[in-house]
């Protein structure tokens, strides 16, 4: 009778498989984009005939998907995890800096674990994609725990509007996002002072940042009711249209 391992051999091997198409797929859509990538084109990528991957993931929406739900999981893991420790914290300067850390920190730490930016690539493409939507990939994985991030930022920074909130989250995303995507020109603009793949400098860096901008960064009509700006002189909209009179002298000494 064969050893109990010969038999789990090909499972072992088919997990290898797809286990290798997927890091792959995750390159090539890193580089292409969903639609300039195609199925031959993955399969060649990872070595394995164009069936197999069909076998495994059925259409190059479902091996999109796929990439997702293998990184995703392990991200909002650890954003919770930040979050759980930074909820803790009672001291409010403090936990914000806390909350930016645990939104940035497990994307970074992606980057400089792997030395590739591929993900940071991918995810930004599928942000701003026309059929992420149709997809609901982002909604699905992390809608969720972007309104867990905005909850915390909501009890650190309790004096801001809920508009504020949620820029302030965007901003920090898109801080974060154009550093996973970056494949070397903060390096050679810098002279090799920073590198993306620089986990700790990238993190201390961003999280300074992000915080001080939170803290200090208010719109000029942040927490006033939106109006309709509409005030023009000579076909362009006036400088100070939405100002009141007697508060426009104060505002050219500049921002208090």
């Amino acid at each position: 009778m064969p050893p109990k391992t010969a038999k789990r051999a090909p499972t072992d091997a088919g997990a290898s498989a797809r286990e290798r198409i997927l890091a792959e797929a995750e390159r090539v859509f890193g580089e292409c984009g969903f639609d300039g990538a195609s199925m031959r084109q993955l399969a060649e990528a990872a070595a394995v005939p164009l069936a197999l991957v069909s076998y495994h993931f059925g259409s190059k929406e479902g091996i999109y998907r796929a990439v997702f739900e293998r990184r995703a999981p392990i991200v909002v893991e650890q954003r919770l995890a930040g979050l759980a420790i930074a909820m803790s914290e009672p001291d409010l300067d403090r936990r914000l800096e806390l909350v930016v850390k645990a939104l940035v920190f497990p994307m970074l730490h992606l980057r400089a674990h792997d030395r590739d930016p591929s993900f940071g690539r991918l995810l930004a493409n599928e942000t701003t994609d026309p059929n992420s939507e149709r997809r609901g990939i982002i909604r699905e994985m992390f809608d969720p725990i972007a309104c867990a991030v905005v909850e915390a930022l909501r009890s650190a920074l309790p004096e801001r509007t809920e508009a504020e909130l949620w820029w302030a989250y965007q901003f920090m995303l898109g801080a974060m996002v154009h550093i996973m995507r970056d494949v070397g020109r903060l390096e050679r603009l810098s002279g090799g002072l920073c590198r993306p793949d620089d986990e700790a400098a990238a993190v201390r860096h961003m999280v300074a940042f992000l915080t001080a901008g939170m803290r200090h960064g208010r719109a000029a009509d942040a927490g006033q009711p939106s109006i309709n700006k509409t005030n023009t002189m000579g076909g362009k909209k006036h400088a100070t249209g939405d100002i009141p009179k007697e508060r426009r002298g104060a505002t050219r000494g500049g921002a208090g």
